[in-house]
């Protein structure tokens, strides 16, 4: 068994403490919320974010950061992808070069335009890192639904070290050492989600979203691949599986944030209403930059990124989308 420490107490950070806690673990997890890590100690469950779901003995709060991370072999960052570079930076004075780095966030980065991997590595070039990626709605984790997920690293041995840790007789974790394509295809089948959502606000039906889900991961394959990317991978847990889990979900806040906007409320007031971080209007913006950087052609991307910009009304994306050129499916 190892000692644990989780940073970042939102609903999917409390469920993997729940889980790998369940397992025979010591977990500590820690949040930057003060008045949210008081709660935790003080109810012994995520009240806020993943209610219900008392924590065991083998899961404890701790007041900081170093604390969570003293005589820990595992530092697992659960942190929003938009706040991982503050967390990692944040973590680093206690983190010691053999400690196994692993992370659960799925984003680009603005600005930047990098990967949680490369962010890690910009930092920490020797890290041992891994990214735990694919199809696991925290609420469903948190309450030990059988559940599958990937786990990739540069370095197999580390990843298949990650799946001893993670996996459980609900569960299961394969290994993979392409961390380009699950980072990518965990951060943007949220962009397509949030049009999955918005068709479904409109009142499309299933043949709308059927055909936005499956053009939609052609184009995070196409920019995957253009980054180096093995194209097997979007076909796996971390590709089609996260992307069908999260278009066809109400636990997904990015299909529930799109349907709100598909029903004309303005995507800023969406968000706040979802009430938990929408990783999806934030990675939209930063994948419509990456893909004209690599230029790389994304048409469901940019006009979902018009509507997250307000320069355009969600219903007229749909005449942009269904009156583009005459194109060959494999194209």
């Amino acid at each position: 068994m190892k000692k644990i420490g989780v940073i970042g107490a939102g609903s999917w950070g409390t469920a993997l403490a729940l889980t790998l806690s369940g397992k025979g673990h010591q977990v500590k997890i820690w949040d930057v919320n003060p008045e949210h890590l008081k709660e935790l100690s003080q109810n012994r469950e995520n009240v806020r974010y993943l209610p219900d779901i008392k924590f065991n003995d083998n899961l404890q709060t701790a007041d900081t950061i170093e604390e969570t991370l003293k005589d820990t072999e595992v530092a697992l960052f659960s942190a929003p992808a938009q706040h991982f570079r503050s967390a990692l930076e944040n973590a680093m004075p206690y983190l010691k070069p053999d400690m196994i780095l692993v992370n659960v966030a799925k984003g680009i980065e603005q600005k930047t335009l990098m990967r949680m991997s490369e962010i890690a590595f910009e930092k920490l070039p020797q890290a041992r890192y891994a990214v735990l990626s694919g199809p696991s709605h925290a609420e469903e984790v948190g309450r030990n639904l059988p559940t599958t997920v990937a786990v990739a690293s540069r370095d197999l041995k580390l990843a298949e070290e990650v799946q001893e840790i993670f996996i459980t007789e609900r569960f299961r974790v394969y290994t993979t050492e392409d961390v380009v394509g699950v980072e990518l295809g965990g951060a943007l089948k949220n962009i397509i989600a949030l049009g999955a959502g918005i068709s479904d606000g409109m009142g499309f039906g299933d043949n709308a979203k059927a055909a936005l889900m499956t053009r939609g991961l052609a184009e995070i394959k196409r920019l995957g691949v253009k980054l180096g990317a093995d194209p097997a991978t979007f076909a796996g847990l971390t590709g089609v599986g996260d992307l069908i889990v999260t278009c066809t979900s109400m636990h997904s806040r990015n299909r529930r944030c799109g349907i709100m906007i598909g029903e004309g409320i303005d995507p800023k007031e969406a968000t706040e209403k979802v009430g938990m971080v929408v990783e999806g209007m934030f990675t939209t913006e930063a994948a419509y930059d990456l893909s004209k950087r690599e230029g790389v052609e994304m048409p469901i991307t940019e006009q979902l990124y018009n509507v997250v910009k307000g320069k355009v009304d969600a219903a007229d994306t749909v005449a942009l989308l269904m009156g583009r050129d005459k194109k060959h499916e494999q194209g």
